[in-house]
Protein backbone atom coordinates (compact mmCIF):
# COMPACT_ATOMS: atom_id res chain seq x y z
CA UNK A 1 0.00 0.00 0.00
CA UNK A 2 1.32 3.67 -0.84
CA UNK A 3 1.54 5.56 1.86
CA UNK A 4 1.30 9.97 2.24
CA UNK A 5 2.47 11.32 5.11
CA UNK A 6 1.60 15.00 5.35
CA UNK A 7 -0.84 17.32 7.63
CA UNK A 8 -4.17 17.96 6.18
CA UNK A 9 -3.90 21.85 5.78
CA UNK A 10 -1.21 21.90 4.30
CA UNK A 11 -1.54 23.08 0.22
CA UNK A 12 0.72 20.86 -1.28
CA UNK A 13 -0.49 17.76 0.58
CA UNK A 14 -4.14 18.79 -0.58
CA UNK A 15 -2.41 19.14 -3.88
CA UNK A 16 -0.46 15.45 -4.15
CA UNK A 17 -3.82 13.97 -2.40
CA UNK A 18 -6.06 15.34 -5.33
CA UNK A 19 -3.61 14.29 -7.75
CA UNK A 20 -3.91 10.58 -6.55
CA UNK A 21 -7.53 10.73 -6.14
CA UNK A 22 -7.74 11.80 -10.17
CA UNK A 23 -5.29 9.24 -11.04
CA UNK A 24 -7.14 6.84 -9.60
CA UNK A 25 -4.22 5.88 -7.04
CA UNK A 26 -4.80 3.63 -3.91
CA UNK A 27 -2.75 4.87 -1.47
CA UNK A 28 -3.23 5.69 2.88
CA UNK A 29 -3.18 9.41 3.98
CA UNK A 30 -1.19 9.58 7.59
CA UNK A 31 -1.45 12.95 9.05
CA UNK A 32 1.65 13.34 11.68
CA UNK A 33 -0.65 15.45 13.90
CA UNK A 34 -3.30 13.24 14.42
CA UNK A 35 -1.73 9.70 13.83
CA UNK A 36 1.51 10.63 15.58
CA UNK A 37 5.30 9.89 14.29
CA UNK A 38 7.42 7.97 16.08
CA UNK A 39 11.75 8.34 15.93
CA UNK A 40 12.01 5.22 14.45
CA UNK A 41 10.03 5.37 11.23
CA UNK A 42 12.17 9.03 11.28
CA UNK A 43 15.29 7.19 11.32
CA UNK A 44 14.39 5.17 8.65
CA UNK A 45 13.76 8.30 5.98
CA UNK A 46 16.77 9.75 7.04
CA UNK A 47 18.99 6.99 6.36
CA UNK A 48 16.99 6.15 3.21
CA UNK A 49 16.40 9.56 2.11
CA UNK A 50 19.15 12.09 3.83
CA UNK A 51 18.59 14.60 6.56
CA UNK A 52 18.87 17.49 4.25
CA UNK A 53 16.20 16.43 1.74
CA UNK A 54 13.78 15.59 4.29
CA UNK A 55 13.88 18.69 6.65
CA UNK A 56 12.78 22.25 5.64
CA UNK A 57 14.85 24.46 7.27
CA UNK A 58 12.62 27.36 5.84
CA UNK A 59 9.67 26.23 7.93
CA UNK A 60 7.92 28.69 10.68
CA UNK A 61 8.99 24.98 12.74
CA UNK A 62 12.70 25.08 12.16
CA UNK A 63 12.27 29.38 12.90
CA UNK A 64 11.00 28.71 16.93
CA UNK A 65 13.26 25.59 17.65
CA UNK A 66 15.66 27.18 20.36
CA UNK A 67 19.53 28.14 18.82
CA UNK A 68 20.77 25.72 20.64
CA UNK A 69 18.52 22.36 18.94
CA UNK A 70 19.27 24.05 15.75
CA UNK A 71 23.21 24.33 16.51
CA UNK A 72 23.46 21.13 17.37
CA UNK A 73 21.03 19.66 14.96
CA UNK A 74 22.82 16.41 13.50
CA UNK A 75 21.69 12.69 12.27
CA UNK A 76 22.00 11.80 15.96
CA UNK A 77 19.55 13.48 17.18
CA UNK A 78 17.60 14.51 14.32
CA UNK A 79 14.78 11.38 14.86
CA UNK A 80 13.93 12.61 18.30
CA UNK A 81 13.80 16.24 17.25
CA UNK A 82 11.63 15.71 14.23
CA UNK A 83 9.10 13.45 15.85
CA UNK A 84 8.24 15.86 18.04
CA UNK A 85 8.02 18.51 15.66
CA UNK A 86 7.19 16.74 12.49
CA UNK A 87 5.97 19.46 10.66
CA UNK A 88 9.93 19.78 10.20
CA UNK A 89 9.34 17.33 7.49
CA UNK A 90 8.83 18.88 3.89
CA UNK A 91 5.54 17.81 2.36
CA UNK A 92 3.88 15.62 1.67
CA UNK A 93 6.67 12.74 1.67
CA UNK A 94 5.20 9.91 -0.43
CA UNK A 95 5.92 6.20 0.32
CA UNK A 96 5.29 3.91 -2.71
CA UNK A 97 7.47 0.82 -0.60
CA UNK A 98 9.81 1.01 -3.49
CA UNK A 99 11.21 4.66 -2.86
CA UNK A 100 10.10 7.63 -0.83
CA UNK A 101 9.22 11.03 -2.34
CA UNK A 102 9.64 14.57 -0.89
CA UNK A 103 7.44 17.92 -1.95
CA UNK A 104 4.42 17.34 -4.74
CA UNK A 105 5.43 17.57 -8.24
CA UNK A 106 3.11 16.90 -11.16
CA UNK A 107 5.47 15.47 -13.61
CA UNK A 108 6.94 13.94 -10.70
CA UNK A 109 4.15 12.01 -9.61
CA UNK A 110 3.06 11.29 -13.34
CA UNK A 111 6.66 9.44 -13.60
CA UNK A 112 5.66 7.35 -10.41
CA UNK A 113 2.59 5.97 -11.25
CA UNK A 114 3.12 5.69 -15.14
Amino acid sequence: MITLYGIKNCDTVKKARIWLEQHKVDYHFHDFRTDGLNAAQVKIWIEEIGLETLVNKRSTTWKELSEATKTNFNEANAATVISENPTLIKRPLLDTRDKKHVRFKDTEYTTIFN
